[in-house]
């Protein structure tokens, strides 16, 4: 089983360049992350609707902040440069967009409509 390390892999170098090109190619591997970072992203709001749906109390009145401050402390670990404040903001966005997007989903559901 593979875990990510406390400590991530440093990127690999940028040739020496000008500094436009090498601004430009970090660039393009901060787009690469971003893309990766949005299918994690909804691959969680779509794991985490389903247990809102299966837990008695879901959504927003069912946030566990416990489960959510320990998220952080592993979370935390794995982003030393970020540390548990920033993390603490970062996954209370994501969490709150997820539970959004599942009570949104929920109520269309509800309503009979195609979109859920």
């Amino acid at each position: 089983m593979n875990h990510p390390s406390a400590t991530p892999e440093p990127a690999p170098a940028v040739p020496p360049t000008a500094p436009e090109e090498q601004i430009a190619l970090l660039r393009g591997r901060i787009d690469r992350l971003d893309a990766e970072l949005a299918v994690l992203l909804e691959r969680r709001a779509l794991v985490a609707a389903q247990v809102q749906r299966l837990k008695p109390v879901g959504y927003f009145a069912g946030r566990d902040t416990g489960r959510e401050r320990a998220l952080v402390e592993r979370m935390a670990r794995h982003a030393p440069r970020l540390g548990p404040d920033r993390i603490a903001e970062i996954m209370d966005s994501v969490i709150s967009a997820g539970l959004s997007a599942a009570e949104e989903e929920a109520g269309a559901r509800r309503a009979g409509s195609p979109r859920a």
